[in-house]
């Protein structure tokens, strides 16, 4: 990154685009900084957490990594919100890039320096990226609206997308929730691919169950069913109930 420069005073969201900006391209590495104008063209998607994920004893929130299954890299998170949050993003083709604590952005609003890590940076395939804030409404106080509103101007200084996310409920997030742990391509019989395909077209209503059962023993056929689901290689209605044998299915992407 470009050398350090110092946090300018920004009055009610003016000059958001000189903001500071803290990363770390590699772990164990100190945070270089920069002003967000000369750096948003960097690949943050790629870069190491600007800070430590913690775990301690009496910790009310929950940290972990999840294993990324569109950059084959473990993510990390510090909510089962987050969590789950990060599973969608992992689930949606859109996305080639995801990176946790991506950097540190310091601002200095109505005379008062700020700082803020934003939760995830995505990059999608289209080249555009997108930086989520994970929080429930109820626990989001004025102080954080502020920061979470310059966070949002910032990013569109630089033709970022902002996103600040909530709660999730639904049969979807338990439908995803379930093919995730069918993410990973060992899942797969990569022998019975086009079976599974030519079955799910050549029948007039395919369920997970039919299907899987004219290909073979359902036991050791729905992992590759699941995992296709999870790859858009087939699809589903996730939202409109929890999958089971009878769920509908049709082809999806090639």
């Amino acid at each position: 990154m470009a050398g350090a420069t110092a946090v300018v005073e920004i009055h009610p969201w003016n000059s958001l685009s000189e903001c500071l900006v803290s990363a770390r391209e590699l772990p164990f590495e100190l945070p270089l900084s920069s002003t967000l104008s000369k750096s948003w063209m960097l690949p943050f998607e790629d870069y190491s957490p600007v800070r430590r994920l913690r775990s301690y004893k009496g910790q009310r929130n929950f940290t972990g990594s999840w294993w990324c299954a569109t950059t084959g890299r473990h993510v990390g998170f510090e909510s089962w919100l987050e969590r789950d949050h990060l599973m969608f993003r992992d689930f949606d083709p859109a996305v080639t890039g995801i990176s946790s604590q991506p950097f540190r952005l310091d601002f200095e609003l109505a005379g008062s320096r700020r700082c803020h890590v934003p939760d995830y940076f995505l990059r999608l395939t289209d080249g555009d990226a997108v930086v989520i804030d994970v929080r429930p409404e109820a626990r989001i106080k004025t102080r954080d609206r502020e920061i979470f509103e310059a966070t949002r101007q910032a990013c569109e200084t630089v033709g970022w997308s902002y996103e600040l996310v909530g709660e999730l409920s639904g049969a979807r997030v338990a439908n995803v929730r379930w093919l995730s742990g069918f993410r990973h391509e060992r899942c797969l019989d990569p022998g019975i691919i086009a079976p599974l395909l030519e079955a799910v077209s050549s029948s007039g209503r395919p369920t997970i169950e039919s299907v899987a059962r004219s290909v073979g023993d359902p036991i050791a056929v729905l992992p590759s069913v699941y995992y296709l689901l999870w790859n858009h290689r087939l699809s589903a209605d996730l939202g409109a109930a929890p999958l089971s044998p009878r769920t509908p299915i049709t082809a999806g992407a090639p």
